[in-house]
């Protein structure tokens, strides 16, 4: 992607395929026809399954009003008791924090690029697939990885169990 296509691009899309080229990776961020706020709207429009889509859930610290980045699979839900004994107890993070602390609005928040470093918490359910996708800074916005990429792009961040175990 050359400097002329970046700038066509919503401005959070333009920081993140800033930050995949700096870091070498061979995907760039794609531009969806029909936003994809949640896992399942992803998945439908890139013909994927469900649990392929690397969601960014943002939690608030409450002892030091932190962002908590919980990077988990589009088919699983977070389980934010095991995420509060990983980090420290959060809550709820409101759509002005979210902004605030990523500088992306709910439904197009990357998992690299944040306004504010967050603590990044990474699921290993991530790990079951060859290949993710991730929002990239817009809610039309999203692209390719694998899940190791996400632990590099991302500096490093643990790989946990942090959602609630799958119904049987």
């Amino acid at each position: 992607m050359c400097g002329a296509e970046l700038t066509s691009l919503p401005e959070g899309v333009q920081r993140v395929a800033r930050l995949l080229q700096q870091h070498g990776h061979p995907h760039a961020p794609v531009m969806l026809d029909d936003a994809a706020r949640t896992a399942q709207q992803a998945a439908d429009a890139l013909g994927i399954q469900v649990g392929q889509i690397a969601k960014s859930i943002i939690f608030r610290r409450k002892s030091d009003n932190v962002a908590v980045l919980v990077v988990t699979s589009g088919d699983r839900r977070v389980d934010e008791k095991k995420v509060d004994a990983l980090v420290g107890k959060t809550g709820r993070a409101d759509a002005d924090f979210v902004k605030d602390r990523t500088g992306y609005s709910i439904g197009g928040v990357s998992p690299l690029g944040h306004a504010q470093p967050p603590v990044t918490l990474i699921d290993r359910d991530l790990f079951r697939f060859d290949v993710i996708w991730a929002a990239a800074g817009h809610p039309h916005g999203v692209f390719q990885l694998k899940p190791q990429d996400l632990e590099k792009l991302t500096g490093g961040a643990p790989v946990a169990d942090v959602v609630q175990e799958p119904a049987a």
